[in-house]
């Protein structure tokens, strides 16, 4: 993967995963304090929490949306029934 990010200059890019720092994520089961305004309330999404009081996201730790071939449904389903 660091292939992909990488040039043959050696010049790193904004998008690069080393390069963002620390990130605030929502974790299931755990206190969450809102990093804006310090608070515990949440409404949680597929993909991201809201504070209930301040509006700051976060995104989800744990949304299983990883991996590749996450929208394939199955083409070979059909193979096997015809």
């Amino acid at each position: 993967m660091l292939r992909s990010i990488e040039s043959p200059s050696g010049k790193r890019f904004a998008h690069d995963p080393s390069l963002r720092g620390f990130q605030m994520l929502y974790h299931p089961g755990e206190v969450n304090r809102c990093p804006g305004c310090g608070r515990t309330h949440w409404y949680v999404g597929r993909l991201s929490a809201e504070c209930g009081f301040c509006g700051t996201a976060l995104a989800l730790a744990d949304t299983g949306m990883t991996g590749s071939g996450l929208f394939f449904r199955g083409q070979h389903r059909l193979a096997e029934a015809a």
